[in-house]
């Protein structure tokens, strides 16, 4: 048994005021977006535009319009990057900030967030009983319905697994429950098959990485991604270990796969454009779920377009909401990249063992969406041992492992209605009201049985988002990040009391997710309608009628039902299922409900039948500012 010195929250270990002091960033290098209406299209084209002001590409982000750049130390340089910020076919620059790990733990604000715990061997977790039983779920004090799921998932086979991308500190890929299936292990490690089956030192799929057989290190750029923090071991087993009892012998094959993509270093240090770089590689690379267990108080609008870029992918992002206990919604604390409104990006709190929010845990109840175990999690750490981590680091894999659990089962999912489904399934428990959107923490086994009732119906939906333009890190002034903090002062975006709220995006067309839960419906006496308070709520609605799609305008909504006009006819009695926005066009939710009454074929009432408490939880929110009717 070894003691060693971990943090609660890996890159977030000081107050947000303490880290908007100074700027660090790559000597002379930039990130550069170019419009998509750009003349200079190709990266052939833009290398030679860039030349000309003494300019290299490092790496090209193409499908996003995107690169890295180095200016080259000179007499000419400053107004080399001024021609580049000035050139029209230029969106915007942002240097390539460094992100450290402040590790401060006298400070009084973050004295809280380390504590001194024990790793045990394999050999030890048995001698000292912490998994004694093969059916129990040990990595976790709170019964989030996990063991409930194992025997209801699809058999596991080769065609069958999610990858699961974890943008970390490195994974301990000798780690005995990392190790394949031949070699005693669960296969838990992605595997590139075309590097593995490949000829050594030739990039066979001809990605740009020689062979990354399982990972990449996006700080030395090569496929020696070892952990040498222990957080990325962690939050990867954690992960992993949604599917099975790490603990049991022998290892069951895992239906989920880890692809770790190293962009800190042991001393916690990244920058902008390896988190890019790590999350560009996810999604070309087939990642259906990203998990960021890293953050910070500053906008960047790289990382946004990163996450955009994702989210257009169909890509479900999952992101640790913050260890300062402080609210993510407030203009004086946010926290990216949970706070970026991506559609698919979900944001999540750390729930204690006693079920409430941990008292190191941010909130917010529109920027965090659900709350998930952060307290005493035990988990893989490098060395082929275990141990226990606390933090919204720990919480946040949980929730990337149920997703890709329930993508297994619901494979036209996008990440967008992923996102929906995990927020719809979640047990709301009233001490989490007020702190997260959704009121609730994550329920494993009512997420897969929702999944797996959706599969026979369920399209891919999501709705059309952009990256608004929020104003770009500045090139002076600013924040020192910390592992994964992203360093960038802002002009006119959120935080800085100037810009935009916090929701930064553009949604185009109603935001609408095809999933419902399929129930037997109850058919209740109308009288009953009015036992709930009723709002108005001026909000497109959409209503499947068959395979038939209406689009109507909502008047009013209630904890039991809602009222609606639309031109079409429907059916007194009829069953529909209906898509919902939020007043601020934001979020929707999808329920069932039988038409109740109708007044000359335009105005109708309908009454929710066996609506999800997370789907009533956002209901009771969206209404706390609505005027009764």
């Amino acid at each position: 048994m070894k003691r060693f010195l971990i943090g609660l929250i890996f890159s977030i270990t000081a107050p947000a005021s303490s880290l908007a002091q100074s700027a660090q960033a790559v000597p002379g290098e930039f990130i550069v977006k170019y419009k998509s209406t750009s003349s200079s299209s190709s990266v052939a084209k833009v290398r030679t535009k860039l030349a000309m002001k003494s300019a290299s590409v490092q790496k090209a982000f193409a499908g996003m319009g995107m690169y890295h750049i180095s200016l080259k130390a000179q007499a000419g340089e400053a107004q080399n990057l001024e021609d580049i910020k000035n050139d029209p076919d230029v969106e915007f620059v942002e240097p390539n900030y460094i992100f450290t790990k402040v590790d401060d733990a006298s400070s009084s604000n973050n004295a809280q967030l380390y504590v001194y715990q024990s790793s045990y061997t394999y050999n030890e977790v048995l001698t000292n009983n912490i998994a004694q039983n093969d059916n129990l779920y040990h990595q976790a004090p709170i019964n989030v319905g996990v063991t409930s799921t194992w025997s209801q998932i699809t058999p596991v086979s080769p065609t069958n697994k999610v990858v699961v991308a974890v943008v970390d500190t490195g994974l301990d890929k000798n780690h005995t429950f990392f190790k394949s299936v031949a070699n005693g292990g669960s296969g838990a490690l992605w595997v590139n098959t075309r590097e593995y089956n490949g000829t050594a030192g030739v990039d066979d799929d001809q990605n740009g990485y020689v062979d990354d057989v399982s990972g990449w290190n996006f700080i030395s750029n090569t496929n020696n991604f070892l952990d040498d923090d222990d957080h990325g071991t962690h939050v990867a087993g954690i992960i992993a270990g949604v599917a099975q009892n790490m603990f049991a012998r022998p290892l069951q094959e895992s239906p989920i796969q880890i692809m770790p993509l190293k962009f800190l270093d042991a001393n916690g240090s990244g920058t902008t454009a390896a988190a890019i770089n790590a999350i560009y590689y996810a999604v070309n690379n087939g990642a259906k779920v990203i998990n960021n267990s890293w953050g910070g108080p500053n906008y960047s609008r790289s990382l946004h377009e990163a996450l955009a870029y994702a989210y257009d992918q169909q890509v479900l992002i999952v992101t640790a909401a913050g260890n300062y206990h402080t609210n993510n919604d407030s203009s004086d604390y946010p926290m990216y990249p949970a706070n970026y409104d991506v559609p698919s990006n979900i944001a999540v709190a750390s729930a204690s063992q006693y079920d409430t929010l941990s008292n190191f845990s941010n909130y917010g109840a529109n920027l965090v969406h659900v709350a998930s175990p952060g307290e005493r999690i035990f988990s893989t750490l490098p060395g082929d041992v275990y141990g226990y981590m606390d933090g919204t680091s720990m919480a946040a894999p949980f929730v990337a492992g149920m997703a890709a659990m329930a993508l297994r089962e619901a494979p036209n999912m996008t990440g967008y209605q992923l996102k929906q489904a995990v927020m719809n399934s979640v047990d709301v428990r009233s001490s989490y009201n007020g702190l997260v959107s959704t009121s609730g923490r994550i329920n494993a086994n009512a997420l897969i049985v929702d999944a797996k009732n959706a599969v026979a119906t369920v399209s891919s939906y999501q709705p059309e988002y952009k990256a608004q333009l929020r104003g770009v890190a500045s090139d002076s002034g600013g924040s020192a990040g910390g592992c994964g903090l992203v360093s960038t002062a802002i002009h006119n975006g959120p935080g800085n009391g100037q810009g935009p709220t916090p929701m930064a995006g553009v949604m185009v067309g109603l935001m609408a997710l095809p999933l419902a839960v399929w129930f037997v419906l109850r058919r209740r006496d109308p009288k009953h309608q009015r036992k709930h308070e009723r709002f108005r709520m001026s909000s497109q609605i959409r209503v499947m009628v068959g395979d038939k799609e209406l689009v109507g305008s909502m008047n009013t909504i209630s904890q039991g039902g809602l009222s609606f006009n639309t031109e079409e006819a429907l059916e007194k009695g009829g069953i529909i299922t209906m898509r919902i926005t939020s007043p601020d066009g934001h979020e929707m939710i999808e329920v069932q409900g039988q038409v109740v009454w109708s007044e000359q074929n335009q105005a109708y009432g309908v009454q929710f039948a066996n609506a999800r408490q997370g789907t009533l939880a956002m209901i009771q929110q969206w209404t706390q500012n609505l005027v009764k009717s």
